[in-house]
């Protein structure tokens, strides 16, 4: 499934590159963490549940921030294993000093298998968007 969202952050680009980086706002801002703990820099193991449609369920793995540009671009790798089947995901964050704040272009992919796949794809696309949006809204608080 390919993600692509843009994001307006209304701060400026240093002060948002700076609250991505940081353990507790991920921990409070990914949509249903239950748990964030470093593992090493830049690596993090990730406890998270998520509720898409009719399916439920705890996914435990990791989540590694790779090839670092400050204040440009990273990309984040989530893989996750749980009671309704597998993630991984993919993601390129971009970032560019705007008149308004700081762009995010997301743009990646995800692979889900298991019972969760089954939910379809057009389900999980939306599903995908809300989370992003949860996420970006709750930056958008801790600005």
């Amino acid at each position: 499934m390919k993600i692509e969202n843009t994001q307006i952050i209304e701060s400026n680009l240093q002060k948002v590159w700076d609250s991505l980086q940081e353990e507790h706002v991920l921990k409070q801002c990914i949509p249903g963490c239950e748990s964030l703990e470093k593992a090493s820099e830049n690596s993090y193991l990730v406890t998270i549940r998520i509720k898409i449609s009719a399916v439920t369920g705890v996914y435990t793995g990791s989540l590694q921030i790779q090839n670092v540009s400050p204040l440009d671009e990273y990309t984040m790798v989530v893989e996750g294993t749980g009671s309704g089947g597998t993630v991984k995901a993919v993601v390129t964050l971009s970032f560019k000093q705007v008149a308004h704040g700081t762009e995010i272009h997301l743009s990646g992919d995800a692979t889900v298998s298991g019972i969760i796949a089954r939910v379809g794809q057009r389900i999980l696309g939306g599903a995908s968007r809300m989370l992003i949006n949860q996420f970006f809204g709750c930056i958008r608080e801790k600005m």
